[in-house]
């Protein structure tokens, strides 16, 4: 599909078509949710957890004098199985909603599931509170590209990730690359196939059974046209109702223009 950028309106829409295929890349999924950075934790062989997470951005932007609004939403499903005491296999189905407003009136609006992911965690190594992970993915064109749900075809990605622990406290870290594809050729010539994240989090534990949670961190923009890399900051509480149940909730923050304004997340994990 190609169409040519003529007007205001065309602009606009551009913009959050990019917007919204930005927000469907392949990135590491949520270990301890809120947090964006993923731990090197597993569920050990046999065992299950189910996550059910939700969030909501709020993005405000100048184009040519007119204001524009975006407001994205996403309830997502992810289900992990221990294969082995240290190696989950990780599945997610995500659904989003997107809508801009050009001033008070809707220039897009579309909903549906976006594409699916399928990843592997593997612990290689644990000593002395220091563990380290290898965690390869792939994400399935199940989303409508032409909505801004997905790439359109299969993508890829690799992240390392370093966890060390104490007693009340633990330190995660991410470094990741991913390689997204795209099918329409206007998504290809506007968006970089590959893009690389890093990320830090720190999980404290308060008082018994409740931690809280903070992360930062920055990836490569995949607008060809923008130099600036989107980063973030981020604030939580994870609370533990049982030793098999949590739910938490947070807030991040863009730290520079191409990343969301503000979003709120919240979400709850089942392990049987």
């Amino acid at each position: 599909m190609k169409f040519k950028v003529q007007g205001l309106r065309s602009k606009v829409f551009l913009f959050f078509l990019i917007l919204t295929i930005h927000s469907s890349l392949l990135t590491v999924s949520f270990a301890a949710h809120p947090l964006i950075t993923d731990d090197t934790g597993t569920q050990g062989k046999g065992n299950f957890q189910l996550e059910i997470n939700g969030e909501t951005g709020y993005e405000k932007e100048k184009v040519d004098g007119m204001t524009i609004k975006e407001t994205s939403s996403e309830l997502a499903a992810t289900v992990s199985y221990g294969v082995l005491d240290n190696i989950d296999v990780v599945v997610g189905l995500p659904y989003q909603w997107n809508k801009a407003r050009e001033d008070s009136e809707v220039v897009s609006d579309e909903s549906g599931i976006s594409d699916i992911s399928l990843e592997v965690k593997w612990r290689f190594y644990e000593a002395d509170g220091l563990s380290l992970a290898l965690k390869p993915g792939l994400s399935l064109p199940t989303g409508k590209e032409d909505k801004g749900l997905g790439n359109g075809r299969v993508s890829y990605g690799l992240t390392f990730i370093t966890t060390k622990e104490a007693e009340l406290w633990a330190f995660h870290l991410n470094l990741a690359f991913a390689h997204n594809d795209y099918k329409l050729e206007d998504d290809r010539d506007a968006n970089r196939k590959d893009v690389w994240h890093a990320s830090l989090a720190l999980e404290v534990e308060v008082i018994k059974d409740l931690k809280l949670v903070a992360n930062i961190g920055i990836e490569k923009n995949p607008d060809k046209s923008l130099s600036t890399d989107p980063a973030f900051i981020l604030g939580g509480l994870i609370y533990s109702v049982s030793e098999n149940f949590d739910i938490d909730f947070g807030v991040k923050f863009g730290l520079n223009k191409p990343e969301t304004d503000q979003t709120l997340l919240a979400g709850a994990a089942f392990r049987f």
